[in-house]
């Protein structure tokens, strides 16, 4: 009974991906209003909601409080944040909307592999890959947000460059994800 008030106790870290699934409310409602002062706030927002993302995970692993309940919400919290920034741009014109199709397939696919690897009692950890495409969406974000703000064509050329490195993660992330649950469901049961 203990252990399992413990995986489910809201920690620390916990609080701050709360945190980031609550700034990511205003963060898109700054982002909506195309006024220079809103898209600095929705810049600055999101700096801050990502860099909740580094601090969680460090500090959970790193004095070993990691729960089931934020193993749940960390990559939803980012899912939340990283997606309604794609919407939002994709809305205003910034990002293609076929960029935003495939992120959001990508994550449907993944989530629903890993639902039913869950009802299979299998768990297929994140890997390097994963937290690489999380690193580059919110890199590639920050700066297109930026070049909202400032309008250069090098921020620009720069965002997309980044913006296809983080799509091309996704894609790969994705079917690694895929690929090692598959394996993990065909194993043979010892």
């Amino acid at each position: 009974m203990k252990d399992t008030r413990r995986r489910y106790k809201i920690t620390g870290p916990t609080y701050l991906t709360i945190l980031r699934i609550i700034l990511s409310v205003p963060f898109a409602i700054f982002l909506s209003i195309p006024e220079k002062w809103t898209r600095i706030t929705a810049l600055v927002l999101f700096i801050i909601a990502s860099l909740t993302d580094r601090i969680d995970g460090k500090w959970a692993r790193d004095k070993k409080i990691v729960t089931t309940i934020g193993t749940f919400l960390d990559p939803l919290a980012d899912k939340i944040l990283v997606n309604l920034a794609f919407l939002i741009l994709t809305y205003i014109g910034a990002i293609p909307l076929w960029f935003f199709a495939v992120i959001l397939i990508r994550d449907f696919i993944v989530d629903g592999f890993r639902m039913a690897s869950a009802r299979e009692g299998i768990t297929v950890p994140a890997s390097i890959y994963g937290k690489l495409k999380t690193v580059s969406q919110m890199t590639a974000l920050i700066i297109i947000l930026l070049n909202l703000i400032i309008n250069q064509q090098s921020l620009q050329i720069l965002g997309n460059i980044v913006l296809y490195i983080a799509l091309f993660l996704t894609i790969f992330s994705g079917t690694d994800y895929l690929i090692r649950g598959y394996k993990e469901l065909i194993k043979p049961s010892k």
